[in-house]
């Protein structure tokens, strides 16, 4: 089994969070007036929909090259749903096109980035989150 790990800890001075995975950082914020937040960085259903739309742009490389196919221009946009109280994501809907260089189809790339895109997968099949408390 493989396994990741993420850190976030409030940034001194507002109530915002940094997170960090290595050497990469994100800041972690409420919108300005709401809840102390300062609009300093994403929200929970920004992050979220960058995780589904990051992971799959990954994943458009991976697939492209392990067909040999050179990748142009990718764009992907993401919208997710939200509703209730609490506030939850009930869907999302990701648009995608990207421009195979050697002038095939790159549809047959899409589908392979779909079947093995392991952050919508793993949404899909409904992940168990634990949270724990720490003293």
């Amino acid at each position: 089994m493989v396994s990741t790990t993420i850190e976030l800890r409030n940034v001194q001075g507002t109530q915002a969070a940094m997170g960090w995975a290595g050497g990469h950082t994100v800041v972690v914020d409420r919108p300005d007036g709401k809840a102390g937040g300062k609009g300093l960085g994403f929200n929970g259903g920004q992050l979220l929909a960058l995780a589904i739309g990051g992971c799959f742009c990954n994943d458009l490389r991976y697939v492209a090259d392990a067909m040999g196919v050179p990748l142009g221009k990718i764009a992907v946009s993401v919208t997710i749903e939200l509703e209730g109280a609490p506030l939850l994501t009930t869907g999302a809907t990701m648009m995608v096109s990207c421009e195979a260089l050697d002038g095939s189809d790159p549809e047959a790339i899409i589908e392979r980035a779909r079947a093995t895109c392991m952050v919508s997968n793993s949404l899909r099949a409904g992940i168990p989150v634990t949270i724990r408390s720490v003293s």
